[in-house]
């Protein structure tokens, strides 16, 4: 989860942010246990298929792709698969040269990801076959993210690089100074036609002149606070949430979460809030995963708190999706929870597998698609 020179410092924070001394060394917030409840809904297991080894020691943040009714994904060995979503067949399978690192893209007809030695590969959605190859700063950990001609991508030394997104060749590059300890990946940008919003592990956020790379406006949203390395770090590990009318809302890790208007970059509001998950945004409510795992809704005009589920504290939360009324969560137990968007209760519970479930699910109204951390690939219905 960290980035640093330092092996002992990281063999330690695997195991989790720590507080206190190193021989009272205990988990920030321990995972609670779950409790029973009265479930209002349950999920059924549609079908079930198997993505090569899954997300390796390393637990690279591979997030499969949902596009026209197929779902791609790929383990950290660098094979790719396409799964229809009704049946679960596969329709196709590749294997690549070099292990996959970043979530999956899929639009348009291609399906993009990035690798560890700092490649960007686009690949046919009709057979895998790789359309073209195109070298960036670093490695790629966040999906690439595309607009109508390019194709934006992230890399973990904080540069971001614009791609044609028909050829692969470089259009324009930003590069920002990284902290020397930052959490293990990088904020995903959010790419429109005209500019993009990128956020970075000091804590600002860039909005990027789409033609040029240029800035257009810089906004600092969290402040380095407090003496050791672990207090100062204030990543935006997440992707900036962009609502139709324009207002832009933005996580970061020790620092806030904060609304903007995305053409000028004005704070609309904010509140202290510590999380590295991207948001999601329903109507006039933003549910959101902070570091102790609590999730939370707040109102998306306000940013008053609307309520907040704790019941699953320390439990490692995957992001936030939607589905039928429901914000999803995976825990690192691979426990899939259903938390009604209106009062905060639980609405359903299943378990997908025992390695954990540490990337965002995946849904389609009520069909919800988790990829474990082993590689276990399942779909999952909501019945009332």
């Amino acid at each position: 989860m960290l980035r640093k020179s330092s092996f002992a410092l990281v063999a330690i924070l695997s195991f989790g942010l720590m507080a206190g001394c190193a021989n009272k060394a205990e988990p920030r917030y321990a995972p609670k246990e779950l409790q029973r409840f009265e479930a209002r809904a349950e999920l059924s297991s549609e079908w079930r298929t198997r993505v090569g080894k899954g997300l390796g020691q390393a637990r690279h943040p591979i997030s499969p792709a949902l596009d026209n009714d197929v779902i791609y994904a790929a383990d950290e060995r660098g094979r790719v698969m396409a799964v229809n979503t009704e049946s679960g067949d596969r329709l196709w399978q590749t294997d690549l040269e070099v292990g996959v690192s970043s979530g999956l893209t899929a639009v348009a007809g291609q399906v993009y990801l990035g690798t560890r030695n700092g490649e960007v590969l686009a690949l046919n959605q009709d057979d895998g076959e790789i359309a073209w190859r195109a070298r960036v700063s670093s490695e790629v950990l966040a999906p690439p993210q595309p607009n109508n001609a390019l194709l934006v991508v992230q890399s973990v030394d904080g540069a971001v690089t614009a791609l044609d997104r028909r050829t692969g060749q470089e259009r324009w590059a930003h590069t920002t100074t990284e902290p020397a300890l930052t959490l293990r990946g990088t904020g995903t940008p959010t790419v429109i036609d005209p500019v993009t919003f990128a956020g970075f592990a000091n804590g600002r956020l860039v909005t990027l002149d789409n033609r040029s790379g240029q800035p257009l406006w810089e906004r600092r949203i969290a402040v380095p606070r407090g003496r050791s390395e672990i207090d100062r770090l204030v990543d935006l590990g997440g992707q900036p949430v962009l609502a139709p009318d324009g207002r832009l809302f933005v996580t970061s890790y020790n620092g806030r979460l904060v609304a903007l208007d995305a053409p000028s970059g004005e704070v609309l509001w904010e509140r202290e809030h510590s999380s590295y998950l991207t948001p999601v945004l329903v109507g006039d409510r933003l549910f959101t995963v902070n570091e102790a795992s609590h999730i939370i809704a707040y109102d998306a005009r306000s940013g008053e708190e609307v309520w907040r589920n704790r019941d699953l504290e320390g439990r490692w939360l995957t992001a936030p999706a939607f589905a039928d009324g429901n914000v999803v969560v995976g825990d690192y137990e691979g426990y899939l929870h259903l938390i009604d968007i209106q009062d905060g209760r639980f609405t359903a519970r299943t378990r997908v597998d025992g390695s954990g479930i540490s990337v965002r699910p995946l849904t389609d109204f009520r069909r919800i698609y988790v990829l474990a951390n082993d590689g276990r690939l399942e779909a999952l219905e909501i019945n009332r």
